[in-house]
């Protein structure tokens, strides 16, 4: 059955989906997405368009990759809306990302979240030293969780991301990550066929980020212009489900999201509890691949060329 006549689930991919190049087929075809680069740029005080198209070597940093993926995709998503009116009904994203949500459903200022996404990266960066951390995907075609969960008992190591039921990311003190290896490999229930080492500065979404949340509620609150009632279309990656139009709660969640886990899996789930079209906006895909797991088609706007296709495709539902 297609989906082009569904309501329109729109998601975004977080950190390690930044590539020199990104966007600029955009910028130099939508004004709209312009204008994103523009604004950006301005609320940052560096300039995005050639971070993102000149193969900057800040984008492997986190507090320029952040901000930097975050105009990317509202650039695409605003460009999108230029070349052919869609426009999401709900929205989540994948850690970063779930800001790049915020923002397209109007929860958050494009000029505040880049801010707020630049001192994120920061803080986290800063969290750990250098070399310190590791973060590590988990592969197999049936994981164990109860053997994953025993795996990581009294070591400085979290479950980082529920990505799918194929997928989680373990993340902490490199050391220990190496301990959790070492036991799930003598484990025959583990269920893990393959291993991925992330190519990140920083264990993220783990305990060891639990130190900065309270300069990074400081950051939050610094941004006056939240609209908390528009939030209730995005998901929240700490709980799995929508977020409440609650200001002090949206607030707490996304400073909790540093240190907790990714719930992508529950975030599917929520977004697609009814019938929808999901679309994939930002300079990677790598939610395509999770939502397959559960039977779900997504379409993948990384350029100008997938959008041409998607508003093919709608043209000819």
């Amino acid at each position: 059955m297609s989906t082009a006549t569904f309501p329109t689930t729109i998601v975004f991919p977080g950190q390690g989906s930044q590539r020199p190049g990104m966007g600029r087929d955009f910028d130099a075809q939508f004004a709209a997405s312009r204008g994103v680069y523009e604004e950006a740029s301005d609320a940052v005080d560096f300039d995005l368009r050639r971070l993102c198209f000149d193969g900057d070597e800040r984008l492997a940093l986190t507090e320029y990759a952040q901000p930097a993926i975050l105009a990317t995709e509202i650039a695409m998503l605003r460009g999108l809306a230029e070349a052919a009116g869609i426009h999401g009904a709900q929205f989540g994203g994948h850690s970063l990302g779930e800001y790049t949500a915020l923002v397209a459903a109007g929860a958050l200022p494009l000029d505040g979240a880049v801010r707020i996404v630049r001192d994120r990266g920061r803080l986290m960066q800063d969290a750990v030293g250098v070399a310190q951390g590791r973060m590590v995907a988990l592969i197999g075609d049936t994981l164990g969780r109860a053997a994953i969960d025993r795996a990581l008992v009294d070591l400085r190591v979290a479950v980082a991301n529920d990505n799918a039921p194929d997928q989680v990311v373990l993340s902490g003190l490199a050391p220990d990550v190496a301990s959790a290896l070492d036991r799930l490999a003598a484990d025959a229930t583990s269920g893990v066929r393959r291993l991925v080492d992330l190519d990140v500065s920083a264990p993220f979404h783990s305990a060891l980020m639990a130190p900065i949340e309270p300069a990074f509620m400081a950051v939050l609150e610094s941004c006056a212009r939240w609209e908390p009632s528009r939030a209730r279309r995005v998901t929240s990656n700490l709980t799995g489900d929508f977020h409440a139009p609650d200001l002090p709660l949206l607030q707490r969640r996304l400073v909790a999201q540093i240190s907790g886990t990714v719930r992508w899996r529950s975030n599917m789930a929520a977004l697609t509890r009814r019938p929808t079209r999901v679309l994939e906006v930002g300079p990677g895909r790598p939610l395509r691949g999770f939502f397959k797991t559960i039977g779900v088609a997504v379409e993948s706007i990384t350029d100008v060329r997938a959008l041409e296709r998607v508003v093919a495709n709608r043209v000819a539902a």
